[in-house]
């Protein structure tokens, strides 16, 4: 085969440092394209994005020769400097030193895109703690509970 063809599909999940409550709807207004600006600079592609003031939910395509790691490294680095750049009130903020990464079927994407735009609604009824166990209990990923949110 002459080429390399791919549909690597992730949903990724990441928080502010601490959880703190700093993305608020007008920062999200700006702070989202940027993010997908960048994701596009890497060659990937943001299909969805969304969260809460203390989370970010992205639905990415994400390219073959290219480490999730080395991804996440660059899009938080680049939108906690833009954000300082941006709004001086918020020179403290950061993201979580982690993330979640969560394989996503073509065939889930409807579920996924629609998860992703209810998060409003959604985190009416489950905290973010809640939900990011919940979701590494759906996809079969284990971790020790002590050390999630640090």
């Amino acid at each position: 085969m002459p080429g390399t063809y791919s549909q690597i599909l992730l949903h990724v999940v990441f928080s502010t440092k601490r959880r703190q409550r700093s993305i608020t709807p007008e920062i999200a207004d700006r702070l989202y394209p940027y993010i997908g600006g960048i994701i596009r600079e890497e060659d990937g592609v943001l299909y969805d994005i969304g969260g809460i003031e203390d989370h970010v939910h992205l639905y990415i395509r994400w390219r073959t020769d290219g480490a999730i790691s080395d991804l996440m490294r660059i899009v938080k680095s680049r939108s906690s400097k833009w954000v300082h750049d941006t709004f001086s009130t918020l020179d403290a903020f950061a993201w979580q030193e982690g993330y979640s990464v969560f394989s996503v079927s073509r065939s889930q994407e409807a579920a996924v895109k629609s998860y992703i735009a209810s998060q409003l609604e959604h985190h009416k009824r489950e905290d973010f703690k809640s939900e990011l166990l919940r979701l590494l209990r759906a996809h079969g990923i284990e971790f020790d509970a002590r050390y999630v949110f640090e």
